[in-house]
């Protein structure tokens, strides 16, 4: 993986060479160089090993995708911010199995570098909801809940915003019990 400084050197001497090769009259060089351009071009606003997690996650591969992220010793030397966002988007994704809070912090780091697809950032705000949840701050939850429900536009996340709100009904009833308790002074 190179650093994002690197590509935009490496871009940007492709090119010349690209241009010297139209010069020289070497018209399919240059085309060839501009083309070899292009792609340390599409590297640098899309990272390669972000990709291959992206890759990873989808099958499911859990240790894979995290295996891939911890290759990256530097995100803010080495992603842009987006990508920054990203990196700390798929690590909470990882972590919210195991340690709630950090993956809290790492979704609340995501949401505010941002995220580029509005999918993602209602995912992100989604998890943060549950997270809310599970520590009792229903207003916090429901803020994030009607956020992403907001961002959502194509309704692909639909079932699991309903499944929460329903969590969140039953976790704001009182619990009532019936019947006559042993031991509460009613008849024996």
């Amino acid at each position: 993986m190179f650093n994002k400084n690197i590509k935009l050197v490496l871009t940007a001497l492709i090119i010349g060479v690209a241009v010297w090769q139209f010069i020289q009259g070497n018209i399919g060089n240059g085309i060839m160089y501009i083309l070899l351009s292009t792609i340390f071009i599409f590297l640098y606003f899309k990272n390669e090993i972000i990709l291959l997690s992206f890759l990873r996650l989808r099958k499911q591969d859990f240790p894979g995708a995290k295996k891939w992220l911890d290759k990256i010793k530097n995100p803010k030397g080495s992603l842009t911010r987006k990508q920054q966002g990203y990196h700390s988007y798929l690590n909470g994704l990882m972590v919210s199995q195991t340690n709630m809070n950090e993956a809290e912090r790492y979704f609340k780091e995501a949401i505010s570098l941002g995220l580029s697809m509005d999918a993602d950032l209602a995912m992100a705000k989604l998890n943060l909801a549950g997270i809310a949840m599970s520590k009792n701050r229903k207003r916090e939850a429901e803020s994030l809940l009607s956020e992403a429900k907001k961002i959502d536009k194509h309704n692909m996340l639909d079932e699991q915003i309903k499944m929460m709100k329903q969590q969140m009904k039953k976790v704001g009833q009182p619990k009532q019990q019936f019947g006559r308790g042993a031991g509460r002074g009613g008849r024996r």
